[in-house]
């Protein structure tokens, strides 16, 4: 079973931004991560994954620069910003307390009268 897509789309650059925490890294490496993070259930499709390093950067959370690889092909690396750190923090709270709202709506299958 994966984990639909539509759950997770609207947190795409939270998860980056907490895989770019660790360290500045790339693309292709971010999307391994994920994949095995969630037992791999779930994978980045790379047009959103670049759609929302673009938006990262232009937002100031996120800089890249190439890296100079002296084997294979050459990448393109992301690094987070100390603006990128404080938008993960708003982010991630902002994600918590939008799971609690909805565990409590969902508890009991829903029923609002207990």
């Amino acid at each position: 079973m994966s984990i639909a897509s539509d759950l997770i789309r609207g947190h795409t650059e939270t998860i980056i931004l907490a895989n770019l925490l660790n360290g500045d890294s790339y693309g292709y490496k971010i999307n391994k991560a994920i994949l095995k993070k969630t037992d791999g259930k779930y994978e980045l499709k790379e047009a959103t994954l670049y759609t929302a390093f673009r938006r990262l950067e232009e937002s100031g959370s996120i800089t890249s620069y190439w890296g100079d690889e002296n084997s294979g092909a050459r990448r393109r690396y992301y690094s987070i910003t100390p603006e990128g750190r404080a938008e993960y923090d708003k982010l991630k709270s902002e994600w918590e307390k939008t799971k609690l709202l909805i565990d409590k709506l969902l508890v009991n299958g829903g029923n609002i009268d207990e």
